[in-house]
């Protein structure tokens, strides 16, 4: 049930949080806490602790906490609506009718939560019976004995189409609330009953920060499954953006390690197994890139946690998303530092080859994150002509302008600005300072190994496509072409309206099909495209000879949409210019065949048709009247 902030802040200012707590836990005061041994756990040292100025307690050996509300849910395991009742009558504060429909739907939540618990149960179980073999040995292999299956509850989901569903119906469980638990899938067209969602897969429970079974991952055993791991899906229980996979676990380790602990981001469930079984307090994000909202849970337990990203293609363009979404937020005390596991490897591969002491060393090797941020930008292209310089000179000025704390805003402006310096620091020579490296020699590149250790431009070869763009484009770039690209590039939104033209015909120029491809593709792929990631995205993939022509033609063209602030009007004249390339491109294609029926004496008139069209529209690009809509 939904109460008003300010009833439950009524309740909780008429009772005293140590009072109430002191009736189960023995309680002694320490400077402006009180300690207690733990009510969730067995120990001899205290770990429990109670602030009555701030309404909040902490169990440092469960990793739980929360304020009077939760304790008395967490230790009589009471529903919210039920705590909140028995203090308000403690505390004599009257509460409004009691909403049925919202009461049904939190005690339907709890109902859907002990569900899951009882198939995390039955996964486990099954992980040891017979059909359980294979992912048995497949643990084994990678270096994960029995005995901490049970620790990180490791389960198996055998090959059955309804198995933990016959299970659990002969329960109880209804099946819908099954579906909406992410435990079973209803077919689509309605017809036919819910089957189990996971099948044949080693099961990784996934747990909110109390530990609580809210969902679970699976990793097939079927070299041949469309999906290698497989997540549940959104409920009213598991939200993905949410969600830290080893969450309530890295709680414990942070507190075992006292003052000194790091927290570590990761990208799968073996490498956060792998780090905790080292000692290393660690989570994953249920996606590839952490979004805002685990990032601000992050900050509640640490400062400064790091970034551990695959040294993959992959995992770079991961870490380059988070640097994105943290710029914004970033604070002082709240900020990010990165590592990169050397030689292809992941902590899990660190942690069977080498070793506990090995991946601590190599993650507690970390870079700042305005260091981390300086060398992607530095890796986006050669920086070796003055345009491409003073392109990366712009984007260290717009990272920092990102963020929106202005005092550190211009910190990192500073600090971008200092090591945009050193970079680019005059070679001595004979008695004067010279202004460029000696004849033969190309600008220094980097000092010391980056996060980015490889330049993104070189990261992956040239494409077929990225080899013969950038061959056509350094003899000769219409200017035309280049403004149209050019200014789809600077704001990629406009493209919006015609990516199937774009699919179809690129931008009208042989040698940029390819790029053309390259950007439907990853705007069909992102939820959101800005200037920066498809540039860095273009270079990554090979294309930064070509953008660099690109850029330099379009300055010749004289487009009056490049020199706008993407008004309405200049929004116009792109999409007639774009609209004036894709038909002449079609054109051409139409002239090719048409040319071919009339060499067989075949409707020579519809040649010429073609042709004169054809030739129209190149006399209004030649003009210039295709600027302002007069060519159609």
């Amino acid at each position: 049930m939904k109460f008003d902030d300010r009833l439950l802040d009524e309740i909780k200012s008429r009772l005293r949080l140590s009072d109430v707590i002191g009736r189960t836990v023995n309680l002694r005061r320490q400077g402006r806490e009180y300690a207690g041994l733990s009510p969730f756990s067995k120990e001899k040292t205290p770990s429990f602790f109670v602030n009555d100025d701030k309404g909040f307690w902490h169990d440092f050996s469960s990793g739980k906490h929360g304020d009077l509300i939760g304790f008395l849910q967490e230790t009589e395991r009471l529903s919210f609506r039920e705590a909140v009742e028995k203090l308000a009558a403690e505390a004599g504060v009257a509460l409004p009718a009691t909403d049925p429909r919202a009461a049904a739907a939190e005690a339907r939540q709890m109902g859907l939560q002990d569900w899951l618990e009882q198939a995390a149960k039955w996964f486990e179980a099954e992980l040891r019976r017979p059909a359980a073999k294979e992912a048995r040995a497949y643990l084994e292999r990678r270096g994960l004995p029995e005995d901490q299956w049970s620790r990180f509850r490791l389960g198996f989901s055998p090959p059955a189409r309804t198995a933990l569903k016959d299970y659990l119906v002969a329960k109880g469980a209804i099946p819908k609330d099954l579906v909406d638990s992410g435990l079973l899938i209803a077919p689509e067209d309605g017809n036919g009953s819910p089957y189990d969602r996971f099948r044949d897969r080693i099961i990784f429970p996934i747990g909110d920060g109390r530990g609580r079974v809210i969902s679970f991952g699976g990793r097939a055993m079927d070299p041949e499954a469309r999906a290698k791991y497989l997540n549940g899906p959104e409920t009213g229980l598991f939200h993905k953006s949410h969600v830290l996979y080893g969450l309530a676990d890295a709680r414990k380790l942070m507190h075992t390690a006292g003052d000194a602990a790091a927290l570590v981001v990761v990208e799968g469930y073996m490498d956060v197994i792998a780090c905790q079984r080292a000692g290393i307090a660690a989570v994953a994000a249920m996606g590839t890139a952490l979004t805002e909202e685990q990032m601000e849970a992050l900050w509640r337990l640490h400062p400064e946690p790091t970034l551990c990203f695959d040294a993959d293609k992959a995992g770079l363009r991961a870490a380059s998303r988070s640097m994105d979404r943290a710029l914004p937020l970033l604070k002082a005390g709240r900020s990010f530092k990165f590592a990169l596991i050397t030689g292809g490897k992941d902590p899990d591969d660190v942690l069977r080859e080498q070793g506990a002491a090995a991946l601590k060393s190599q993650l507690s090797d970390t870079r700042p994150f305005v260091q981390a941020l300086f060398e992607r930008e530095r890796d986006v292209e050669p920086l070796d002509t003055p345009e491409r310089r003073s392109g990366f000179k712009g984007r260290l000025r717009n990272a920092a302008n990102v963020i929106a704390d202005k005092d550190l805003s211009g910190a990192y402006r500073e600090d971008l600005m200092s090591r945009y310096d050193a970079l680019f620091a005059r070679a001595p020579a004979a008695g004067a300072g010279a202004p460029y490296p000696p004849r033969g020699q190309a600008w220094p590149r980097r000092r010391g190994r980056g996060f980015f250790d490889q330049p993104a431009y070189m990261s992956a070869p040239l494409t077929a496509e990225g080899r013969a763009g950038a061959k056509s484009l350094h003899i000769s770039v219409p200017p035309m072409v280049a403004a149209v690209v050019q200014a789809a590039l600077d704001d990629p939104a406009v493209l919006d309206d015609h990516l199937e033209a774009l699919e179809a015909y690129g931008f009208g120029e042989p040698a940029l099909r390819g790029l053309a491809e390259e950007i439907v593709r990853l705007r069909l792929e992102a939820d959101a495209l800005d200037t920066h990631m498809l540039a860095r995205h273009l270079a990554e993939r090979g294309y930064g000879v070509v953008l660099h022509e690109v850029s330099k033609a379009a300055r010749k063209s004289g487009a009056p949409f490049l020199a706008s602030d993407r008004t309405e009007t200049a929004k116009a004249q792109w999409s007639q210019a774009f609209e004036v390339l894709t038909r002449m491109a079609a054109l051409e294609n139409a002239l090719s065949a048409a040319k071919a029926d009339a060499e067989r004496g075949l409707d020579a008139a519809a040649f010429n048709r073609l042709k004169s069209e054809r030739d129209a529209l190149k006399r209004a690009i030649r003009l210039g009247t295709v600027w302002n809509g007069e060519a159609s």
